[in-house]
């Protein structure tokens, strides 16, 4: 598809780029926003203590909507071709796996180190005020529960290169290693009952999705007759009924998502096969500067929204506790209608944070002349410090304990990724960073 004559001067669209893939990135960045604050209730009871409560999951359809609403899958799917296409324009670029994985690493820990610092401060001095404890560990549960995503999608940036090449050798094969693994690691997980098995598939279930994201760079959808897409979509979302009737798993898939487990793999391959039964629909909207500009516009601060959208929610319910402002009973009539109005003005909110924040999101800078990357055993301790806290954070639930742990380790990780070292030829043309601002939109 062409874009250069519609596109605005102030948007480049680099050639080839897939404008569908930005727009399905931002649509599960603001779904992910709208679930939540359907999903955060805050009241006062009668005695005047503050509750809160969980009402979008206290419905019965909620289950089966979460077979339309859960769309991580689709995220790890654009966040695989993102990867995909990042990793190609790299090596052409002349820079290798060390290169990419420090620029991935950066484009995850540099926004997570903010919020950390700010959560742990926030943390900090809700303590010392005296807060009620249990309400304080509700929230910070809460606030934190994003930060799976950190931890999950951490792992797949730092396997994308040797992914890619299995990709490139033995697609069908990876793919079927890669199911029998995540099926094995659920039998032991519901055969023993020991969950924390289950984390085995943060790798197995979220590589297979991302591998479909491989699969839709590589045009395989596209070359797929439609007929068979459509099919493929029935079955898989077909196959999710015996799967969570007569087999282990919840039919919520939100139950599903930590630990990762086989019914999200299903999902992935029912989601990328209908995004592209409409990509010829969808690329028609993004033909338009209107759909472009906001695409780009909420694709730009990406991270900040999925990062700071639910410690906003929180400070504003805060706000209208302190100042005794409205707030209707949650699951009411009237509270399910200022839903949209909330979701607004997070989003508005998060938009102003990045007005701060903008340049945690840019793409890592090249090196000096003359100067490189650090040592493969300096990014693996980074990788360490950026995936350690989330990880610890999406295991026990955030707590001012290892929110202290990540506004610690996740800077230093940053700093240990920014540090260079003189390349082994110093007439040779410095290394570029692994992410350059042409594929900086289809990051996740």
């Amino acid at each position: 598809m062409s874009t250069a004559a519609t596109t605005p001067p102030s948007v480049v669209v680099p050639p080839g780029r897939d404008l569908v893939v930005d727009l399905a990135r931002v649509f599960c960045v603001l779904l992910v926003v709208a679930i939540h604050v359907m999903m955060v209730g805050v009241a006062v009871d009668a005695t005047g203590a503050v509750v809160a409560n969980r009402p979008l999951q206290e419905q019965s359809w909620f289950p089966l909507s979460t077979w339309a609403g859960q769309i991580m899958p689709l995220f790890f799917v654009v966040g695989g071709f993102a990867s995909a296409t990042a990793w190609a324009g790299a090596r052409r670029r002349g820079a290798d796996a060390g290169d990419f994985v420090r620029g991935r690493l950066l484009r995850l820990a540099r926004p997570a180190s903010a919020v950390f610092v700010v959560l742990a401060i926030a943390l900090a001095v809700a303590t010392l005020l005296g807060v009620d404890p249990e309400l304080l560990d509700v929230v910070a549960t809460g606030v934190g529960s994003p930060f799976w995503f950190l931890a999950a999608y951490g792992i797949t940036q730092l396997l994308v290169p040797v992914m890619a090449r299995l990709h490139a050798t033995r697609p069908w094969a990876t793919l079927s290693v890669l199911v029998v693994a995540a099926v094995l690691v659920d039998a032991v997980r519901y055969g023993t009952g020991v969950t924390a098995v289950g984390l085995l598939n943060l790798a197995f279930v979220w590589l297979f999705v991302q591998q479909l994201g491989f699969a839709y760079a590589d045009g395989l959808f596209r070359r797929t007759p439609r007929a068979v897409l459509l099919v493929v979509a029935v079955v898989a979302y077909a196959s999710l009924v015996p799967l969570t009737t007569a087999g282990p798993w919840s039919d919520d898939m939100l139950s599903n998502l930590n630990p990762p487990t086989v019914p999200l793999m299903v999902l992935g391959v029912a989601q990328i096969c209908v995004l592209s039964l409409l990509h010829p629909v969808l690329a028609r909207l993004m033909s338009t500067s209107a759909a472009r500009a906001v695409v780009f516009a909420v694709g730009s601060r990406g991270m900040t929204i999925y990062l700071w959208h639910l410690p906003l929610l929180i400070a504003v319910l805060g706000v209208l506790l302190a100042v005794g402002g409205p707030l209707p009973q949650p699951s009411t009539a009237t509270w399910w209608w200022t839903r949209l109005p909330i979701w607004a003005l997070v989003i508005g909110l998060t938009c102003l944070v990045s007005l701060a924040t903008a340049r945690f999101e840019l793409p890592p800078r090249a090196f000096a002349e003359g100067r490189r990357r650090a040592s493969w055993w300096s990014i693996g301790v980074a990788a360490v410090l950026a995936i350690g806290p989330p990880f610890d954070v999406m295991h026990e639930g955030l707590d001012l304990r290892n929110a202290i742990a990540g506004a610690i380790c996740l800077p230093l990780a940053v700093w240990l990724l920014g540090r260079s070292r003189p390349d082994v030829d110093p007439e040779s043309a410095p290394r570029a960073a692994a992410d350059r601002p042409a594929d900086a939109a289809h990051t996740g």
